[in-house]
């Protein structure tokens, strides 16, 4: 990863006033009833009411590692169109920046119709290692945050999710999905601090 990164850097700060290192990933989220394990009494089993609503939509989620900046939003569902959508407005609501985003090899990742900004480049992570991505734990909180709970239909879950994600200030999601061997791989290019 450094020398990918090192390749990009010095053409980039020529035209942008940083570059910054986002991890990226989407999760699919319904109203069926996400079952947790809860706490009781002993030998008393716990009740818990469970909905087999089909009805679901995708969360595309995009995460910065160092700072804790997140942005997310909700699309029906996952594919190319989508996912153009997400990173047009992604690079809007950052313009002065450049942009690496480590994501997965899913095909609307990587479709020969995918436009990608001007301050936007996709670095894609090895197959099969979502353990490398640490978005992945934007969605295994916010899905243990509201499991057990009824929603009665797509709007009250998305505006739930939606107050979820404001709720927690940047430190958390730093906290959350900070992994050494990115930070490690930042300083070696000079763009962490070796005190971060």
């Amino acid at each position: 990863m450094p020398g990918s990164l090192n390749e990009i850097a010095s053409p980039c700060l020529e035209r942008y006033s940083r570059i910054r290192y986002w991890t990226q990933d989407e999760s699919r989220v319904g109203l069926k009833t996400i079952t947790r394990r809860r706490l009781t009494l002993k030998k008393v089993k716990p009740l818990v009411k469970v909905q087999w609503l089909f009805k679901a939509f995708s969360l595309y989620g995009v995460v910065e590692p160092l700072t804790g900046e997140c942005m997310i939003q909700t699309y029906d569902r996952v594919n190319t169109d989508n996912f153009q959508q997400f990173l047009n407005d992604f690079s809007q609501q950052y313009p002065t920046d450049f942009h690496v985003i480590q994501t997965d090899n899913a095909r609307f990742h990587c479709g020969n119709e995918l436009i990608m900004p001007d301050n936007v480049m996709l670095l894609y992570q090895p197959p099969h290692s979502p353990q490398v991505n640490p978005s992945e734990q934007l969605w295994a909180w916010s899905k243990g945050e509201i499991a057990n709970q009824l929603f009665p239909n797509l709007e009250v879950l998305k505006k739930t999710l939606n107050q979820l994600f404001l709720s927690k200030r940047k430190v958390f999601f730093s906290s959350l999905t900070r992994r050494s061997f990115i930070f490690d791989a930042l300083q070696k290019i000079g763009m962490v601090p070796d005190t971060a």
